[in-house]
């Protein structure tokens, strides 16, 4: 059994006990249960349902493991013969969701 949900602008494919990382969720602690209730598609078995663009009445339940930050992305600039060089660097903030449930 797996859905596939519509959360924070992006679409995850998710099962039971699964771990997804999206971007940092902001006012849930950890610890927390966090509703997604954009589902936009349910397999169970041989069963298939599809939104229009939402399934009515389905829902996963995800508790909210942990916040962090991801390894450093370093971007560099560079442009010959005009001495111009930047070098930057970005970690992005995220969320570690644990599916506990998906109903529907």
């Amino acid at each position: 059994m797996y859905a596939i949900v519509d959360f924070a602008g992006k679409q995850y494919k998710v099962e039971k006990d699964q771990v997804i990382y999206t971007e940092k969720v902001k006012n849930v602690e950890p610890g927390n249960d966090l509703i997604l209730d954009k589902v936009i598609m349910i397999k169970k078995d041989d069963e298939v349902k599809t939104g229009a663009p939402y399934v009515e009445g389905a829902k996963v339940v995800t508790e909210v493991v942990e916040h962090g930050k991801d390894r450093k992305i370093h971007i560099i600039k560079f442009k010959g013969r005009k001495n111009y060089r930047r070098k930057m660097g970005h970690r992005q903030q995220y969320t570690a969701l644990k599916v506990k449930d998906i109903q529907g």
